[in-house]
């Protein structure tokens, strides 16, 4: 299932050339995911308090075409793969009034525990997630 957020690219975003910064676009990600899973009833802060933590194992993006300031942009995320300690979720960004292909990207996350080692997800993760 595909969730959908949209994102005002503002000043603080760009470079010296008006075009959104190549780093910007994983907190543009990372907005869209955490968006994702609350819409699933998961929340960072509650999985925090049980021990468990989602880090970054891996990322790739692919620009298209740049995003400016002003534009408006919408993050489309959807998981591609679900593992029992890992979540592999793609994305795509477009500009919000053209639907021009501004980005495409894949981030894996693996969950972990307090001692960073793989922990497996908790049963209503996995239910809220299984929707793939």
């Amino acid at each position: 299932m595909d969730d959908r957020i949209d994102i005002r690219v503002y000043y603080e975003d760009t470079d010296c050339g008006g075009v959104v910064y190549y780093g910007k676009y994983l907190a543009f990600l990372e907005r869209a995911r955490t968006q994702y899973l609350e819409n699933r009833g998961i929340k960072i802060s509650e999985l925090m308090l049980e021990g468990v933590w989602f880090v970054v194992a891996d990322v790739h993006i692919r620009y298209h075409k740049p995003a400016k300031y002003a534009d408006i942009i919408t993050v489309h995320t959807e998981i591609a793969e679900l593992s029992f300690a890992s979540i592999l979720f793609k994305h795509r960004i477009e500009h919000k009034e053209t639907e021009a292909l501004i980005a495409t990207a894949e981030v894996k996350l693996a969950t972990v525990g307090n001692d960073l080692r793989p922990k497996r997800m908790t049963e209503k993760m996995s239910k809220a997630l299984k929707v793939i």
